[in-house]
């Protein structure tokens, strides 16, 4: 398998797994995204969330007054500019965050389980610190 093949194989099936995994949220992916960089960075304005997840200002926008509406983040005004408005994520937030990351555990684990003996278990485990490696390499500036 030469290079180009081994990279279109690898976007394909890694775009096909995380499809597979979302099909038990229960919220759009821009909304879920949102929550995490939020969880994981902490407050961040509608502008630095758009940038992070390479999405129009006005597609973060629409996904930050859905999660305003159902008191999943809260804005207050960014103490170094009072212009702009800081998203922070609420507890109600980070619970519900939480439950949409155990599902998708849970369902990646039961197919892991189900499917690939134990020393294929071993060798995805070992690919983790590799595609871990590729997806900081493909996020750099």
């Amino acid at each position: 398998m030469d290079d180009d093949a081994l990279a279109e194989d690898l976007r394909q099936v890694i775009g096909e797994l995380v499809r597979a995994v979302r099909v038990s949220d229960t919220m759009p992916s821009g909304e879920s995204a949102i929550l995490g960089h939020l969880d994981r960075d902490g407050p961040r304005t509608t502008a630095d969330l758009a940038r992070l997840r390479r999405v129009t200002h006005q597609a973060a926008a629409k996904s930050v007054k859905e999660l305003l509406c159902d008191g999943l983040v809260r804005a207050e005004p960014d103490p170094r500019d009072g212009r702009k408005l800081l998203l922070h994520i609420t507890d109600v937030g980070r619970a519900h965050l939480q439950r949409e990351r155990a599902q998708r555990a849970a369902r990646l684990n039961a197919a892991i389980t189900d499917t690939l003996r134990p020393e294929e278990q071993q060798l995805l485990r070992d690919c983790v610190p590799l595609l871990a490696r590729l997806t900081s390499r493909m996020t750099e500036p």
